[in-house]
């Protein structure tokens, strides 16, 4: 296998049309390059001519050391990490080209040296992350529920939600109230929302609109803001959702808002669900609700009947990499 670092457009080219995330999207990592401090390198895995596995990264050299990151912190990013599509279906070949790539890139990264911070949230679709261990890294396991749409209609969806869901999805279809798809300026009103929840929360957002608008406008037709307003047009809620080719996720938005004493945000979520069954970009298929990890919020999402998915994070271990995470920190902020 050669090790290539690609361009935009070679990544493009590269990019397989499914196992993949909104972020991997070569519109979403211009944006992540253009936001985020540090150089973005797309590796790509190849046998002659033919692109088995990509990674891309974001690398920042700092006074106390470097950081390759998968994705980047702070900007809202849930996953991302590598994509394998090796040539052959057999598993001892995946596992070849999965383990060679890892050790390509681990070596091009230099993680072996003492202050290389490696840290890597993989995409949902990725399975196999071994190699990263064998190579002395730290392996934790994160969950999200996805729901799959793929030969239902609505209703039968649907008949799968918990009572009270459907309970709460009826209730709010019955007020005075819509949900459409608005462009930008929904986008940035969910946005607005959002940050002001937060705030009310005493709770940190790290995201700008200058950084969410340039990426709902850059994703064009694989990012929409799904606005529910009352009947003077006033906004009461939204959530942005993004898409890959396989997939819709829940990605911002969905502060708890109520309208004469119902709840909305249901609404809007079936409504993401219902297009997502009859009019999702590039037949995507799958609603991810982006987390399982909190009981607090599984409490609300397990009602869809989703089925719970592991994904894995690899990061540098060891005392002495504590250390060097910590000066990192505090350097980042």
């Amino acid at each position: 296998m050669d090790l290539h670092r690609l361009t935009l457009d070679e990544w493009a080219d590269a990019l397989p049309t499914g196992g993949t995330e909104p972020f991997h999207h070569p519109a979403a990592l211009d944006v992540l390059d253009t936001h985020s401090q540090g150089e973005l390198r797309l590796y790509g895995g190849f046998k002659g001519q033919q692109p088995v596995a990509l990674l891309p990264a974001i690398v920042q050299d700092r006074s106390v050391g470097t950081a390759a990151l998968s994705p980047p912190p702070g900007l809202g990013v849930p996953r991302l990490g590598p994509v394998v599509m090796p040539a052959s279906p057999k598993q001892r070949k995946r596992e070849k080209v999965n383990r060679t790539f890892a050790e390509l890139v681990l070596e091009d990264l230099e993680v072996e040296g003492r202050t290389t911070l490696f840290r890597m949230t993989c995409n949902a679709d990725y399975l196999d992350p071994r190699p990263y261990v064998w190579s002395d890294l730290d392996l934790d396991t994160a969950f999200t529920y996805r729901l799959d749409t793929e030969g239902s209609d609505p209703e039968t969806i649907r008949t799968d939600f918990s009572k009270s869901l459907r309970r709460e999805i009826g209730d709010a279809a019955d007020l005075d109230v819509t949900v459409g798809r608005e462009g930008l300026d929904g986008a940035e009103a969910i946005y607005q929302e959002t940050s002001k929840r937060y705030a009310e929360q005493d709770r940190p957002f790290r995201l700008t609109w200058p950084y969410v608008g340039d990426l709902f406008d850059a994703l064009g037709d694989r990012a929409r803001a799904y606005v529910v307003r009352g009947p003077d047009d006033e906004f009461l809620s939204g959530v942005t959702a993004l898409y890959s080719d396989d997939a819709a996720y829940y990605w911002q938005g969905g502060a708890r808002a109520t309208y004469e004493g119902t709840a909305v945000n249901s609404l809007v979520h079936w409504t993401i669900i219902e297009d997502l069954a009859t009019d999702a970009p590039r037949g995507a298929t799958t609603y991810d609700l982006m987390g399982a990890n909190t009981e607090r919020l599984c409490r609300y999402k397990s009602k869809f009947g989703a089925e719970l998915v592991p994904y894995y994070v690899v990061e540098s271990g060891g005392a002495g990499m504590d250390v060097a995470k910590k000066a990192y920190s505090l350097v980042a902020r």
